[in-house]
């Protein structure tokens, strides 16, 4: 086999594609993968980013998978404008608080300065509930149930790749309700289905739980979020669900008229995930030698490396190849590329490992001969002998031995860095040992910022699974009645 490439080039080349070890730099490793699997980079700006086609493909695969799921619980998309009028950001005093650091303003267009100056959606819920307030009347008008898949502003003072951008792509639900129940049923149903597919898609185990008042989302009721633990200890927020209550609906005079005949406010809920789950995909599975992706969410999940010695072989080769991929073209479907370039199978191999591709089919000449392909596995890298026969029935066993086994060992290492303690000293210890704590906490506000000034770490959610248990709070001594998850946090 050649290659136009000389010795020197290609050195070089191998050097450039070098990824930094998690134990060497976690950070740094992260930025590699990203690079390395060619799924984004910066823009022309401080926190701008463009995602790549490779990058891209993964959020296709998570729009479509949830838009499904949302629809099946009778969600609707819209579209809203990005451009929102100022003084209606400000209608919400908790909310436009939360919230003003991060705006962006345009106050000049169309060559002249603006009489009103018009904010960049960092997020919807004043546009859309201005608009609510047109379209509920009575309680038939109800539950409105939407959905949007945008772009939004936040102006980003510390950026990383799809950990925080100051434009970032997500979907935003936004529901109204008649009643309280209905709406927190709703909060929950949507962090129930943010769940389903992060656990069965992701293959990343996360903890349900209710936020802190000083962590939940600005103007909510309450907040509901999913916790995940990435490979370095700290925390990642993948998706929240609030319960708005009437805040919203007493600002903007959504009202209906109930079937006693008596004006109410409606209660509302929003709920949004981010292109931050790609960063989380990459931080959770990944390795050394680059991307990991489960097979659920891998734009190519299966790649065929044919490999010869001369033209002659390569025909033969080549041939057998297609004729297995066009094979998997019948029934269940994948992803399927074959890689009949003339490169190295070497180079092959690690440029497809780099970018996280599931399994790997080698074929040879030798496999020819036998009636058979040797099939790799991208989590552990185990080889393994495989009849043509039956080639694509064991390819499907395989990818979905690939998507459990993510899953379970994200979940035996985030079991792993989960400690119960009792007293501050093991807290401090703990938090300093990069593990998500699990302590007492007598539910005061001053108690929690004491507790981020001195370790960083926060209340990542008061979790659902853990039971009321009295003992004393970790920093104060003052009782409490139940333990809440703590963590350092991106």
């Amino acid at each position: 086999m050649t290659t136009n490439v000389n010795n020197s080039e290609k050195k070089k080349e191998w050097a450039d594609k070098k990824i930094t070890s998690r134990t060497e730099n976690y950070s740094k490793w992260y930025s590699d993968i990203i690079k390395v699997a060619e799924l984004a980079e910066y823009g022309l700006f401080k926190g701008s980013m463009i995602i790549k086609p490779n990058g891209y493909a993964i959020w296709e695969i998570i729009q479509k998978i949830l838009d499904e799921k949302f629809k099946e619980t009778g969600v609707k998309n819209v579209y809203f404008p990005s451009l929102i009028p100022e003084k209606f950001l400000k209608k919400e005093a908790e909310h436009v608080k939360g919230f003003s650091p991060e705006v962006a303003v345009v106050t000049y267009a169309g060559g002249k300065r603006l009489k009103e100056a018009l904010v960049i959606r960092p997020t919807s819920e004043t546009v859309i509930y201005e608009a609510f307030s047109r379209w509920i009347q009575s309680y038939k008008d109800l539950p409105i149930l939407i959905n949007q898949w945008v772009n939004v502003i936040r102006w980003e003072m510390r950026p990383r790749l799809f950990l925080r951008t100051t434009e970032f792509l997500w979907q935003e639900g936004h529901t109204a309700h008649a009643t309280e129940q209905e709406a927190d049923e709703r909060a929950k149903m949507m962090l129930n289905v943010y769940k389903d597919f992060v656990e069965n898609h992701m293959a990343i185990p996360v903890i349900l739980g209710l936020k802190s008042e000083a962590e939940k989302f600005a103007g909510a009721f309450r907040t509901y979020s999913l916790e995940a633990i990435m490979q370095d200890g700290k925390a990642l927020q993948l998706a929240t669900s609030h319960n708005l209550g009437q805040n919203f609906s007493k600002v903007f005079n959504l009202e209906f008229v109930d079937k006693d005949n008596v004006v109410q406010h409606v209660w509302q809920t929003s709920w949004g995930l981010s292109t931050r789950t790609i960063g989380a995909l990459i931080m959770v599975h990944s390795d050394d030698k680059g991307l990991v992706l489960p097979p659920k969410l891998a734009p190519l999940q299966v790649v065929i490396v044919p490999i010869w010695s001369n033209a002659e072989i390569k025909k033969i080769v080549v041939k057998k190849a297609n004729s297995i991929k066009m094979n998997f073209k019948k029934g269940r479907l994948i992803s399927i590329k074959l890689d009949d370039r003339d490169v190295r199978p070497g180079e092959k191999y690690f440029e497809w490992e780099k970018k996280g591709i599931p399994l790997r089919i080698e074929l040879g000449p030798k496999d020819i001969e036998k009636n058979s392909a040797i099939l790799v596995r991208r989590d552990t890298g185990e080889k393994k002998s495989v009849s043509l026969r039956i080639i694509k029935k064991e390819t499907h066993k395989i990818l979905d031995e690939i998507q459990a086994n993510l899953y379970k060992r994200a979940l035996m290492f985030r079991n792993n860095r989960i400690k119960s303690v009792d007293n501050w000293k093991d807290f401090k210890d703990e938090i300093k040992n990069d593990n998500f704590v699990l302590a007492h906490w007598c539910g005061e506000s001053e108690v929690e910022a004491k507790i981020k000034e001195e370790t960083k770490a926060t209340i990542r959610c008061i979790s659902f699974d853990k039971k009321m248990e009295q003992g004393k709070c970790v920093y104060s001594g003052k009782p409490s009645n139940r333990r809440v998850l703590f963590a350092k946090a991106y």
